[in-house]
């Protein structure tokens, strides 16, 4: 997806302006109908500092999903681990995998699926 304009909305109104214009749009929604201030030194290390924090804080978010993303499939591969040697004990992993996803499901809805598709199959003549 590519992001073609970015609309910034304020009480004082609304800016329109491609991505890489986005400061200057910002900066134009800021000073919309007011004189425009004087920035200080100050002023700038205030916003450089909540920039920094910011990325940092975004920076670990990104780092924590990357990680949750490596332990998944981790975890998968354990899983594949756990059928082949299944598989190779003689064991039909399709049916194991059937059987797992039964045990997970709730025993009240398995069991009225169940006496449906026993009503089913007789009706059909398959019993």
């Amino acid at each position: 997806m590519t992001v073609t304009a970015i609309t910034l909305h304020s009480n004082g109104g609304s800016v329109t302006a491609p991505p890489a214009d986005f400061e200057a749009a910002l900066e134009e929604l800021r000073t919309a109908g007011k004189p425009p201030m004087k920035e200080t030194s100050e002023d700038r290390q205030v916003r450089d500092a909540a920039y920094a924090v910011a990325a940092d804080e975004l920076r670990q978010f990104v780092e924590q999903f990357e990680h949750l993303e490596a332990e998944k499939r981790d975890i998968a591969d354990h899983q594949k681990d756990v059928m082949a040697e299944a598989k190779a004990r003689g064991y039909d992993t399709k049916v194991l995998r059937k059987i797992i996803a039964l045990r997970k499901r709730d025993k009240d809805d398995l069991a009225a699926e169940e006496t449906i598709l026993e009503i089913y199959k007789a009706a059909l003549g398959m019993v």
